[in-house]
């Protein structure tokens, strides 16, 4: 995937948005998966983005946060983390497994499908230029 055009997909957005990957071209994106809404890891690992962001921004770079959860809590989570970017929602896993995030956890000492905690680097082109996976 490095190095190579990202694959386009289009999901809900906050906001009442819809996101669609070829739409950006021309802005460089920092794609980021997280298993869920509200638990400590991911709110930490938004909060991160959030802190930085005028730091992307100056750069002319969008943040996007996946996950499988719904709108509805994504719009919850959003608000109450103040993120100045929007979170998609990818139910139906279509983002997830072309990124080929969704992985075997170890959960409490049971086997789970979940989303692999991963962050992509697309350029102005749409082109994958780094990946950050685990």
């Amino acid at each position: 995937m490095l190095n190579e055009p990202a694959p386009d997909f289009e999901l809900p957005a906050t906001g009442g948005k819809t996101f669609r990957l070829s739409g950006t071209q021309g802005t460089p994106l920092v794609i980021y998966f997280y298993p869920k809404d509200n638990t400590p890891g991911c709110t930490t690992e938004g909060l991160q983005f959030r802190d930085l962001y005028p730091q992307f921004a100056k750069l002319g770079c969008e943040i996007y946060g996946v996950s499988r959860d719904s709108i509805k809590s994504h719009e919850s989570f959003k608000a109450k983390m103040n993120f100045p970017f929007e979170l998609l929602s990818d139910a139906d896993e279509t983002a997830c497994k072309l990124f080929d995030v969704i992985k075997m956890k170890n959960m409490y000492g049971k086997k789970v499908r979940g989303i692999e905690r991963s962050t992509f680097v697309i350029d102005a082109q749409g082109i994958v230029r780094r990946e950050w996976r685990g």
